[in-house]
């Protein structure tokens, strides 16, 4: 009969565990690459060509840098930046904050 009382107890218990350790996932993902969110803002630093990871929910994927633009892909979108520039990829609009010649540091932000 006290197994029964505790019962609902731990089953709320374990579904509030599995819904918190789900919670960091729901905005930003980490596959290879150094990804921090807050909200709807998310950064990443990909380093090496080919590089990906998962942001808000899009893939993104660094081609490589040339002339001081970063190339990447954001799904089916291919796009390119420099430092500081702003630019639309898919749903996201991404910042280009750092560029070196085999790294990208960027800001994603949906809208």
């Amino acid at each position: 009969m006290a197994d029964l009382l505790h019962r609902p107890a731990r089953t709320a218990a374990g579904l509030l565990a599995g819904a918190l350790a789900l919670l960091p996932l729901t905005a930003c993902s980490l596959t290879s690459n150094n990804v921090s969110c807050s909200g709807n803002t998310c950064t990443a630093t990909l380093k090496g060509e080919d590089a990906k990871a998962s942001i808000l929910g899009n893939d993104l994927v660094f081609a490589g840098t040339e002339d001081g633009k970063a190339t990447l892909s954001v799904g089916d979108n291919s796009v390119s930046c420099s430092e500081g520039e702003n630019v639309a990829a898919g749903p996201l609009s991404i910042t280009c904050t750092t560029i070196t010649e085999d790294s990208l540091e960027l800001t994603a932000k949906l809208g």
